[in-house]
C-alpha cells in the first residue's frame, strides 16, 4: 500500500498557505523598490560616469599611441637619412678614386705605356 513516506513533500502545502492579500504584496513590493531604487539609481549614474571617463581615457590613450608611432617613424626616417648620407659619402669616395685612377692611366698612356 501507500505509506506516509510515499506522500509528495509538497502535498498539502498550498492548503496550508493563508490567502495572499494582493494589496499587501503591492505595498511590500513598493516598499522594497523605494528602499533599493535610490541606491540603484546612484549606482547607475556612477557607472555611466565611469563609462564616459573610460571612453575619454581610451581616446587619450589612442592619441598617445599615435604620437609614439609618429615618433618611431621620425626615428626611422632619421636612420634612413643617416644611412643615405653614409652611402653618398661612399659613392663620392669611389668617384674620387675612379677619377684618380683615370688620371694615372691617362698619364701612363701619355708616357707611352699601354695598359
Amino acid at each position: 500500500g501507500v505509506g506516509p513516506s510515499d506522500a509528495s513533500p509538497d502535498e498539502g502545502v498550498v492548503e496550508d498557505l493563508p490567502l495572499i492579500d494582493e494589496k499587501a504584496v503591492e505595498q511590500l513590493a513598493e516598499g522594497l523598490i523605494s528602499h533599493y531604487l535610490p541606491d540603484l539609481q546612484r549606482s547607475k549614474s556612477a557607472l555611466q560616469e565611469l563609462t564616459q571617463n573610460q571612453v575619454v581615457l581610451l581616446e587619450t590613450l589612442e592619441q598617445e599611441i599615435a604620437k609614439f608611432k609618429e615618433c618611431n617613424s621620425i626615428v626611422d626616417i632619421n636612420a634612413l637619412f643617416s644611412e643615405a648620407k653614409h652611402y653618398h659619402n661612399k659613392l663620392v669616395n669611389i668617384r674620387n678614386e675612379m677619377m684618380m685612377l683615370h688620371e694615372k692611366t691617362s698619364k701612363l698612356k701619355v708616357s707611352g705605356i699601354n695598359i
